[in-house]
């Protein structure tokens, strides 16, 4: 019965249709997500309890060197943690991990 009331072009009109609607509301999901770790981060700068990035990125590079590809605030037992990944002139990639508070080197892979 659908077969006669859905032509298959039809129907992937509606699948792609509703997967437009269901990726669009993820990234929005995605946007509000960001922006409240945004102000957290934000806030926990002005209260002390982390270093300015550019601190810390310039920490990272005297322990590994390459490129900077990603970065990302946790917050773990109590603490923030930076975890950085830089790719060296190798190719291989490096994670770093550093105490946002007193730039002590974590871990590093």
């Amino acid at each position: 019965m659908f077969q006669k009331l859905l032509s298959p072009v039809a129907l992937t009109c509606a699948f792609l249709l509703a997967f437009s609607a269901a990726s669009h509301k993820g990234a929005q999901a995605d946007d509000e997500d960001d922006a409240v770790e945004h102000e957290e981060a934000r806030r926990a700068l002005e209260q002390g309890l982390v270093r300015p990035l550019e601190e810390i990125i310039l920490e990272a590079r005297k322990h590994v060197q390459g490129d900077l590809i990603e970065v990302e605030l946790e917050h773990e037992d109590g603490r923030y943690i930076y975890e950085l990944e830089l790719i060296q002139p190798s190719g291989q990639i490096i994670e770093l991990q550093i105490d946002a508070k007193s730039m002590a080197v974590i871990e590093d892979d």
